[in-house]
Formats: C-alpha cells, structure tokens, sequence
C-alpha cells in the first residue's frame, strides 16, 4: 500500500495513508511565504506537531477546529491548544509511542526549542517515527544533529524528513552525517530556502547525498504529491 505526501513548502507535509489526512506542522499561505495553498483549501483527520514555534504552528488551531482533527503532540501543547478551544488532542513524550487507526507513532527527541507564539513554554520538541502500511517514515523535525539517529534508524527507513536550511537547525553537511547514521532508502529536504538566513542549494545538496550516501534524495515541488 502507498502512502501519498505533499510538500507545502517550509516544513509542511500532507500524507494521504490509505484515505486518512495527516498534517505535519501546519503553515501554509498567508503566514508562510513558501505556500502557495491555504489552510482553508486543506483536509486533515490528524496532525503531528513537532513543537511550538510560529513556522510550525501558526495554522493549527485554525485547522483543527475547521477539520476537528485530532493533534498529536506534547503535553505542554496539548494543554496550549486545550486552552484556545480544541479539546481533540493526543498528548505523547519523548520515547513514548502510540497506536492510532492509521499505524504507529513513536515520538522522537529533537534538539531545538519550543516556545509558543503567545511566549507560552511548548515543553520538549521532538520529531515522530512512523510505522505505516508497512512502511517506517522518520520526520525528524527542527533538529541538530545527535548521534543517536543511529537507534532511530535501527530497525530500518523507507524514508526521512530531514531540515537542511542551518541556522536554526542541522545544515547540508550535518544532514550527510545524519544520513549516515539513518540509513534511509528515501530523504526528502525541508526548512530551507523559506527566508534568506536559510537559503541552501538543494540541488547541490541532493548532488552530495548521491555522491556520498546510498539514499535517494527527492526534492519535491510545492504542492506536487509523491508516492512511497
């Protein structure tokens, strides 16, 4: 069984599991500069939140309470969210996994911050392993680079969500070494190019996976759905 997903530009994904919407950090246009696709025109059953920062969570309660989706996240944003309205969430923890309708969610630790747009704590970032229609797929999240992707890529990827945009997480290089730590068949590239201080050259970057690693790297079109 395939498993469908969609770059909105940023670090905004849509993945289609067998009919059921996934939303990874909800940010799309008319707050991200990227997106060329509103929130308004966007399906979800649930959506992962990786942490609290503005990028990423700017178009969630927005979305949630349009779609009534349910938001996997932690607890410190469970309770944000709670608080303005959306009571369906699922609250996780570093290490902690889940079995929804839809396959298996492990949270993962990430190395970043959380805040929250209104200065509210977000509590820990993490990132999400998922275990799909029979495929594991790694979103990491904003992330430095940490040794222990290793563990994380242990038991095998079809696929990581990696940001490569430096600055505010790991950059083209780090994400080498990263790969080499994942292993994955598949990476997808994010949190890049949205504003200058994160300008990279994906296509120089994709050159440096297939000269130094056995993954594929796919760099998709806003908007323009691929398929596992």
């Amino acid at each position: 069984m395939t498993v469908s997903i969609t770059w909105h530009g940023h670090a905004t994904f849509s993945l289609d599991i067998a009919g059921t919407k996934i939303v990874v950090d909800p940010f799309f246009a008319g707050n991200n500069p990227a997106a060329k696709t509103a929130v308004a025109d966007v399906a979800a059953d649930y959506i992962l939140q990786t942490h609290g920062h503005g990028d990423h969570i700017a178009d969630t309660l927005t979305l949630a309470k349009r779609t009534g989706a349910q938001v996997i996240c932690n607890f410190e944003i469970m309770n944000w969210i709670s608080s303005h309205g959306h009571e369906n969430c699922h609250a996780m923890n570093t290490g902690g996994g889940y079995n929804f309708p839809f396959g298996r969610v492990k949270m993962t630790p990430a190395l970043h911050s959380s805040g929250l747009p209104d200065g509210t704590y977000g509590g820990d970032p993490g990132g999400y392993l998922l275990t799909v229609s029979g495929l594991r797929l790694y979103i990491a999240g904003d992330t430095a680079l940490f040794s222990d992707m290793v563990m994380i890529g242990a038991d095998g990827l079809d696929l990581a969500i990696l940001p490569i945009g430096d600055n505010y997480t790991m950059g083209p290089d780090d994400s080498l070494l990263a790969l080499e730590y994942l292993n994955p068949k598949v990476v997808v590239p994010c949190h890049y190019n949205t504003w200058p201080v994160i300008a990279v050259d994906a296509e120089d970057w994709a050159n440096q996976v297939r000269a130094n690693t056995s993954t594929k790297p796919i760099i998709p079109a806003i908007d323009e759905p691929f398929s596992l």
